[in-house]
């Protein structure tokens, strides 16, 4: 893959997170503010903007959203990976919610 590939899959991903964050924002900002990990502040300026802005914005390089996990213990809970068979596939995923939502809260 080339650099100029890779600049659009960058686009192209940043366009989609941008359209859905902000279709997410509309619907339940409450529950956009918890599914992106966003702040409310973010929210009202990504709810606010126009089509064009959306387009001018996913136009960077630079990838606009970012990982929220960022440990090897929810990483394995969510991928049911190097985890002790102590629950099932679905308790360790609302195990992995639970510590992304307490995170999430810290942040606020």
């Amino acid at each position: 893959m080339n650099t100029d590939q890779i600049i659009a899959e960058i686009r192209e991903a940043n366009l989609t997170y941008l359209m859905l964050a902000q279709n997410l924002i509309r619907q339940d900002k409450a529950a956009a503010l918890f599914r992106l990990g966003i702040q409310e502040e973010a929210a009202d300026i990504l709810g606010s903007l126009s089509a064009a802005q959306i387009l001018k914005l996913a136009s960077s390089n630079m990838l606009l959203c970012h990982f929220r996990v960022d440990d090897n213990l929810v990483w394995n809970l969510l991928t049911n990976h190097d985890v002790k068979k102590v629950g099932n596939e679905a308790t360790n995923k609302l195990h992995a919610n639970i510590l992304m939502a307490g995170r999430l809260a810290e942040v606020i």
